[in-house]
């Protein structure tokens, strides 16, 4: 019995020790749902994390409205990571995410474009001709961007002149696709999509005026009962350095180091 009880006291004393360490690390996994159009930047963001901190990163992908409403109906997601700010505001209010940790980590743009070199022309005008076959823009009820895209097209009055082509997509990405696939001449999508090293990689493109549509402000947030976790808190620190924003701003986004603020209304 002594025998017994002394492995059971080396034991916990074993385990004490490791808690305490400094120098051992424990790696966590995290569950993080992400809008759509920021696809590309948060898997280099998650990449980098990874290989920094040991933890391990899972991301889920999709439109900003369907995963707010996967949140509503208890999604185990420990943050999100919005193509707007609204939704984020929503989940605070209804105490299922922490509203200290709302934070503004990018601000996005529409581009008009087509994968046909030489289609677009400067001022977006072949959208009031008859030359292509299908707008593409996300569906505005789902995603900011499509909403934002509908704003153009209601500021330049051609909301009317341009339903009976447009093709919608779930979400930026499907939006994209449809472009990218030539199943659509046209698409009003997300400006950081068609970029690569800061330069339209493929095709023509026309950038509406940002006075044109609200702002494309994006919101993280981390979700109920997941503000505690020692993992979650070092990707949040992360998030929002200097080394983050580089990133971001590769892809097109400007960030909140540039805006001159991180928790806009």
């Amino acid at each position: 019995m002594q025998g017994a009880g002394f492995r059971g006291a080396t034991v916990r004393a074993l385990l004490l020790l490791w808690l305490l360490s400094p120098t051992i690390t424990r790696a966590d996994e995290l569950i993080i749902a992400v809008a759509s159009n920021f696809t590309a930047p948060m898997r280099d963001i998650a990449k980098q994390f990874e290989q920094d901190s040991g933890h391990k990163v899972t991301l889920a992908f999709g439109s900003s409205g369907k995963i707010f409403a996967q949140i509503s109906h208890g999604a185990p997601y420990q943050a999100f990571f919005s193509a707007d700010q609204a939704k984020p505001a929503q989940l605070i209010e209804r105490k299922l995410a922490d509203a200290d940790s709302r934070y503004t980590y990018a601000e996005g743009k529409l581009a008009l474009w087509s994968i046909k070199p030489g289609f677009v022309d400067a001022d977006g005008e072949v959208l009031r001709g008859n030359e292509y076959n299908k707008l593409a823009l996300a569906n505005p009820k789902l995603a900011p961007y499509g909403a934002a895209a509908l704003e153009v097209l209601q500021h330049l009055e051609l909301e009317d002149l341009t339903r009976a082509r447009w093709v919608q997509g779930e979400n930026i990405s499907q939006t994209f696709q449809f472009v990218a696939s030539g199943n659509a001449d046209l698409g009003l999508v997300a400006l950081p999509q068609i970029l690569q090293q800061g330069h339209i990689a493929e095709g023509s493109a026309w950038i509406p005026p940002s006075k044109l549509y609200k702002p494309i402000r994006q919101d993280a947030v981390i979700l109920k009962g997941a503000a505690g976790i020692p993992a979650l808190q070092e990707f949040w620190r992360f998030i929002q350095s200097p080394e983050v924003h580089a990133i971001i701003r590769a892809y097109g986004y400007s960030t909140p180091s540039q805006a001159g603020d991180e928790h806009v209304e």
